[in-house]
């Protein structure tokens, strides 16, 4: 299904599109760098609001904050202090901090351990983290040792207390973070109690109320096909979060095989199997950005029986023969636009 976008944001990995009317030349727009990506941010400016340039420092305050507190590649960090610590040490951290570790740590519970953030060690292995492309494929004795590094019991939160029992313990927590940092600008917006905003950081969405014309917010979600960039679905959020992951854009070849970024902390492999792409709908982006890593992992019907469990809006895109093949759950069919 192919359409014509008037109005687009193209994201890396995976590419959301933002569909619409042009829009007039009030609206606040904005775009900027962080967590190693972009934003864009679209608001219908109100009295209440500051200039373009204030609003912007102030977003960028906002997301550096999240930068500093959890950021892998920040040596200062709030966690990489902890990851770099013993395990004999205890330290205290924001509560922002303490607040994502710990839907981190909800969420390996609920999925059945297909989201870890201490999956680290294993991402590294398999090429995807700072460590190169391996030169040849782990052997399982090599994957054993890294999965040995990993797991979330050994991981201890006592409220913004954060030690760890394994010494080799590393949280990284990018399958979330930029989630939170999508919720955190939506908060910093909704204070100023705007009518309508669309937030976007490195592919992460958060919509709310309606453009400055007074239609809704529109987004269509890419078919998973790395030759092309046709639209699977378009959407009508409401004031929802939109999440998806896939494993169409970022992999590697070896041996006539493909292999996933998407690990699966179960087992310490590539995740192998025909579902290609999920988008997730919450009112939290965080939360929406992690149920959609985690059944990347699990697989279309583990994630529609677990959609199904939490009440959750999804929509799962499987690789077929002779194309794709788009499964929703009960709770995402009200938001399909025409």
């Amino acid at each position: 299904m192919k359409k014509t976008l008037v109005n687009w944001l193209a994201l890396i990995g995976l590419a959301f599109f933002v569909s619409g009317c042009s829009q007039p030349a009030e609206i606040v727009s904005l775009s900027g760098n962080t967590m190693g990506t972009t934003y864009h941010i679209k608001v219908v400016p109100n009295k209440q609001l500051p200039e373009a340039n204030l609003l912007q420092a102030e977003i960028d305050l906002a997301l550096e904050k999240v930068n500093d507190q959890m950021s892998t590649y920040r040596p200062d960090s709030e966690l990489s202090r902890f990851n770099k610590m013993n395990h004999e040490e205890t330290v205290t951290v924001s509560k922002d901090t303490a607040f994502v570790i710990a839907e981190g740590i909800r969420l390996y519970k609920v999925t059945g351990g297909a989201l870890d953030i201490t999956l680290g060690p294993l991402v590294n292995l398999w090429g995807f983290g700072p460590d190169k492309r391996p030169t040849k494929l782990p052997s399982q004795a090599v994957i054993s040792v890294a999965k040995a590094k990993t797991g979330i019991e050994y991981l201890n939160l006592d409220g913004n207390k954060l030690s760890k029992t394994n010494p080799d313990l590393y949280v990284d927590l990018s399958s979330i973070a930029k989630g939170f940092g999508v919720d955190v600008v939506a908060a910093l917006l909704d204070k100023y109690q705007v009518s309508g905003y669309l937030v976007e950081v490195g592919g992460e969405l958060s919509v709310f109320g309606q453009k400055i014309d007074g239609s809704p917010w529109r987004v269509a979600i890419e078919q998973p096909d790395v030759n092309d960039r046709e639209i699977q679905q378009v959407i009508s959020p409401g004031d929802m979060a939109v999440a998806t992951s896939g494993d169409y854009r970022n992999y590697y070849e070896e041996k006539g095989r493909q292999f996933s970024h998407l690990i699966d902390p179960r087992d310490g492999y590539p995740i192998d199997h025909r579902l290609a792409s999920v988008t997730v709908l919450h009112k939290q982006s965080m939360v929406a950005d992690g149920y959609a890593t985690a059944m990347m992992v699990m697989g279309t019907q583990a994630s529609l029986e677990l959609a199904k469990q939490e009440g959750l809006a999804i929509m799962l895109i499987e690789k077929q023969d002779d194309g794709f093949k788009v499964f929703y759950s009960d709770a995402f069919k009200p938001f399909i636009g025409e």
